[in-house]
């Protein structure tokens, strides 16, 4: 049988996209594709060389090639691209948007909101929540710009071996696996209490409930990454509208114009106060406000399955800030407008009910809109369940792929699924049904308090990764001008995030030692600390284990996996663009 290649073709951005292999056949070009059944069990079984496409990627030798990256020197952990790991490209412009703007708002958002307005009140809620919100843009605009120049299986947890420190990538590594591992049960749990908001469900069992929403996570991450994209782009679609109704109709309530009638303006600020606990109610806020953020990197993990990385990422992660500003700055602004944090539902309630949205919808005597918005809540989090299949399933994948997991991890099946992974994810998800029991809450804090920092470690280490990779750029002679898509504050927002991360590990270890209302008890600290000693004890086993090498500016491998792109090509095409838009369509572009 012979060969025929077609060679690979420019497209819009200016750099190769995929290569088709053609092959001349012997045999009818048609064949039968069998009964429904049968596609649906051959699509389990390992992916087939070559159909998940290629891309030009330099090799560590200076060769272009259009299949796999052979490993180079000097990386540490040279990473496959997507095609050696077998995933497909299938995520479109709008899932990545969509995605990069409501992927992750859950109950940290909802629901979370309510207990720390409870801890630090309105004006703390507005501080904590926008200091991460800046960390977060540093931190995405970061991974941006990395993702963009080398869209690798992994990615973040990838680049802190290739960055930084082989070790402290494997560590980094199983900390990210392990916090969406334990977020699936937690969000099952959550959303079967959720529907005690309704009276008529208290009475049914919570496994039943749990049981309902794992067949339904199961059943979309049965469609594989185009499942997960379109689930997330209308489960995002639906906490977008929601959001901006609830901004547009707490406006009016603050006004005055509610059922009850009454300004209320900043009354709330007034008494019972801006700030509850002090100081340390400004630090006990910090770890939710990251919980509610948690996520926000999930667009950078995706670049490696996404159509076209180089044109949608930029404009995924520019749409962070709206996200950011939007959904959370300004509904949370009106929360603490509406919401007194002495509210007994703040302080007593479970679920729904102590979500402080809730509160403000009920409080003004909207009849039936508190459902809806528990609707809304209940929606969002399966999302996050949703999420936290896609984000340990890709990670265990790309552990696996670099030698740092079992290598059943790596099994991706025709559909470009990463089996184990998405197995043993709905398998641990499971734990949501030791909450039927009377220990069962206890059983499941220890479980949540394994990943409690992890947020911020990944967040720091994707800071530190990006100041490295800039150093290493210019110590090996490149300029800035050939990185085709740049962090807006480059390497002074890299650094102001990692800063912040370090503040807020502080803030978190304080708050850990003296808790808000009780005095220092070794079991409360190390529910809140316990993923630190976790992750030294990972990143020194495996330092000592494996003896891995510190990364430098001069043996960081800047060549293997990035993706080659005809700079001056993109930039003439931009412009052509540009010049037939209109003011104002060039500044909504450069905004997002």
């Amino acid at each position: 049988m012979s060969e025929y290649k077609k060679q690979p073709e420019p497209m819009a951005g200016g750099y190769v996209e995929e290569g088709v292999v053609l092959e001349k056949q012997t045999t009818p070009t048609h064949t039968p594709r069998g009964s429904l059944f049968q596609r649906a069990f051959d699509s389990f079984k390992p992916a087939v060389p070559g159909t998940a496409g290629s891309m030009t990627v330099h090799t560590a030798d200076g060769e272009d090639t259009e299949k796999g990256v052979p490993r180079g020197p000097g990386a540490g952990m040279n990473p496959p691209t997507y095609e050696e790991a077998h995933l497909k490209r299938r995520l479109k412009g709008r899932h990545l948007q969509m995605i990069a703007i409501g992927g992750s708002i859950g109950t940290g958002l909802f629901v979370g909101s309510g207990s720390a307005l409870a801890n630090g009140g309105p004006a703390a809620l507005l501080i904590d929540f926008s200091l991460i919100g800046l960390m977060l843009f540093c931190t995405v605009h970061a991974l941006g710009e990395l993702a963009v120049l080398f869209p690798i299986p992994g990615s973040f947890s990838i680049y802190s071996s290739r960055f930084l420190d082989p070790a402290w990538g494997f560590s980094m590594g199983w900390n990210y696996a392990m916090q969406w591992l334990v977020v699936l049960p937690l969000e099952l749990t959550a959303a079967a209490i959720t529907l005690e908001f309704w009276k008529g469900s208290a009475n049914v069992n919570v496994a039943v409930w749990i049981t309902i929403f794992l067949i339904l996570i199961i059943v979309i991450n049965l469609f594989g990454v185009r499942g997960y994209g379109e689930a997330e782009f209308v489960f995002s679609a639906i906490k977008v509208v929601a959001v901006i109704g609830f901004i547009i109709l707490g406006v009016v309530l603050n006004c005055g114009g509610g059922p009850r009638g009454g300004y209320i303006g900043g009354r709330y600020w007034r008494d019972p106060g801006a700030f509850s606990n002090g100081f340390k109610g400004v630090c006990s806020v910090f770890v939710t406000a990251a919980f509610s953020f948690a996520g926000t990197e999930l667009v950078g993990l995706a670049a490696a399955e996404t159509e076209n990385p180089r044109k949608t990422l930029p404009r995924a992660v520019k749409q962070v800030f709206w996200r950011i500003t939007l959904f959370y700055i300004i509904s949370l602004l009106l929360v603490g407008m509406l919401v007194p944090y002495t509210n007994e539902n703040l302080l007593g309630a479970s679920g729904a009910n102590a979500s402080p949205f809730v509160i403000a919808i009920t409080n003004a005597g909207i009849n039936g809109l508190d459902s809806v918005m528990n609707v809304v809540i209940m929606i969002s989090v399966l999302s996050v369940g949703n999420s936290s299949v896609y984000g340990s399933s890709r990670t265990l994948a790309a552990l696996a792929d670099n030698g740092l997991a079992p290598k059943i991890f790596s099994y991706v099946d025709r559909e470009g699924r990463p089996l184990a992974g998405v197995l043993v994810s709905l398998i641990l998800g499971c734990l949501a049904y030791i909450n039927c029991s009377a220990s069962g809450t206890v059983v499941f804090n220890w479980l949540v308090a394994l990943s409690g920092l992890s947020n911020f470690f990944t967040w720091g280490s994707i800071c530190a990764a990006h100041i490295m990779f800039r150093r290493a750029w210019k110590v090996q002679g490149y300029t800035v001008d050939q990185i085709p898509f740049r962090a807006a504050l480059g390497t002074w927002g890299s650094w102001l995030g990692l800063i912040m991360n370090i503040l807020c590990l502080i803030a978190q270890f304080y708050v850990a030692l003296f808790p808000i209302g009780g005095s220092p008890d070794a079991e409360s600290f190390f529910m809140s600390y316990l993923a630190f000693p976790i992750i030294i004890v990972t990143y020194l086993g495996w330092k000592i284990y494996k003896r891995p090498a510190f990364m430098t500016p001069r043996t960081i491998d800047l060549v293997t996996g990035r993706r080659d792109m005809d700079l001056d090509a993109i930039r003439r095409e931009e412009e052509l663009v540009n010049m037939n838009r209109s003011k104002l369509k060039r500044a909504y572009y450069w905004c997002c």
